[in-house]
C-alpha cells in the first residue's frame, strides 16, 4: 500500500519489537550495515508523551551508496536508507520505507544505478513475513 509520493507500507506478522529485531538480523546477510536504531516512543516517554511503538532503522553500504552519491549529490538527504516500524492505532505493525522509483526521480539517478535503493523494500518484506 502507498500512502504518500513514493511511501511505500508492508504489514508486518510480528510486533514492532520482534520486526525491529528481525530486520537487525537480515542486513548482515545482505552485505548492508545497520547504522542505528532509533526508538521513537522511548524518546517521547523521556519528555512525558505516549506515542504508540515505532523504531526507525537507519542502514546502508558505503560501497553502494557512494557512487550514487557522486552521481545525485542531492541523494544524502536521502541515504542512508531507512525503515521506519511503527504499530498503527488497531495494532498493526507496518514497516514503511520510501521507493526506490522516487528516490531515483527524486534526485535524478541514472536508471541503472538507482537498483542498489530497492534494498528497503526486499528487507522490509523478509522482515514482515
Amino acid at each position: 500500500m502507498r500512502i504518500g509520493e513514493g511511501i511505500e507500507t508492508v504489514a508486518s506478522q510480528h510486533t514492532v519489537a520482534a520486526t525491529v529485531e528481525r530486520l537487525k538480523n537480515l542486513p548482515r546477510s545482505r552485505g548492508v550495515q545497520l547504522f542505528a536504531v532509533i526508538d521513537h516512543a522511548s524518546e517521547a516517554a523521556k519528555v512525558g508523551l505516549r506515542m504508540r511503538p515505532a523504531q526507525l532503522l537507519i542502514f546502508g553500504n558505503p560501497k553502494a551508496g557512494t557512487p550514487l552519491m557522486i552521481a545525485a549529490p542531492s541523494l544524502a538527504l536521502d541515504l542512508p536508507l531507512k525503515i521506519l516500524v511503527a504499530e498503527d492505532e488497531r495494532g498493526q505493525v507496518q514497516l514503511f520505507y520510501n521507493r526506490a522509483e522516487y528516490l531515483e526521480a527524486r534526485h535524478g539517478l541514472p536508471e541503472e544505478l538507482a537498483a542498489a535503493l530497492a534494498v528497503a523494500a526486499s528487507l522490509a518484506a523478509q522482515a514482515g513475513e
